[in-house]
């Protein structure tokens, strides 16, 4: 069943415009990345660390929790839309695999994206000649990245299922992005998912993360995303949705 749901989600999106954006946003991010980082060599000396944070910076922090948000929105459009969330409701079909199945579009989406960033990042840093090797950590950032971006789907597929707007959640996004920062600053980042994609994709600091910060990095992401989705489920079940 949940297979089938997955099937069905990813033609709904296939033939939209959603791609532009998955495609635009790391683009732009890392456009204006590359160009803080090539008018400032002179005190961005660290290679391709210099680089990922100029461009890490606007797509981790700004950009793709945006994305996120957006890609949620539209996946939950059209049952918003003609007031189809009844129709799917009366369908054979849980609301564990419906929830389930657009979280992993959710997913699939992201998994393209970070894979995208990570391309345009190497080649910019080759265009502009960066210096010494390439990181190898950039892969454990991107995967984490992915981790923090699967927590923030469940949260923002909560939201555009209980919200018809189309704008709203996207607006919280907004909104929970600062609120992130400012946990994180606070050494408080493990506790909200919005922080977690910042220290999982070295945005601000790309120090290695220790083995018991890993460790509860990746419980607090197992967390987000396995309470969230139970939550969503639940009022899935047991809450009309508004049409």
């Amino acid at each position: 069943m949940l297979r089938t749901c997955i099937g069905a989600e990813w033609l709904k999106i296939r033939r939209s415009y959603l791609g532009i954006i998955l495609l635009a946003l790391p683009v732009v991010s890392i456009m204006i990345g590359g160009a803080n980082y090539y008018f400032n060599q002179g005190t961005l000396t660290n290679g391709w660390y210099s680089l990922w944070t100029q461009a890490s910076l606007f797509y981790g922090e700004f950009f793709l929790p945006v994305l996120i948000a957006i890609c949620c929105a539209y996946i939950c459009r059209l049952e918003h839309l003609n007031k189809n969330w009844y129709q799917v409701m009366t369908a054979p079909v849980s609301p564990t695999a419906i929830f389930l199945s657009k979280l992993a579009i959710a997913g699939i989406l992201m998994l393209a994206v970070q894979l995208f960033f990570l391309l345009l990042y190497f080649c910019t840093g080759m265009l502009l000649k960066v210096p010494s090797p390439f990181p190898p950590e950039t892969f454990g950032w991107v995967m984490r990245g992915l981790l923090a971006a699967l927590s923030i789907s469940a949260v923002q597929l909560a939201l555009s299922i209980r919200i018809r707007s189309f704008a709203v959640p996207i607006g919280i996004s907004i909104c929970a992005v600062f609120f992130g920062l400012g946990m994180y600053v606070m050494k408080l980042g493990m506790l909200f998912p919005y922080s977690l994609l910042t220290i999982g994709m070295g945005v601000l600091s790309q120090e290695s993360l220790t083995n018991v910060e890993s460790g509860l990095f990746f419980v607090m992401n197992s967390l987000f995303i396995i309470i969230v989705s139970a939550i969503a489920i639940r009022q899935l079940s047991k809450k009309d949705i508004i049409a």
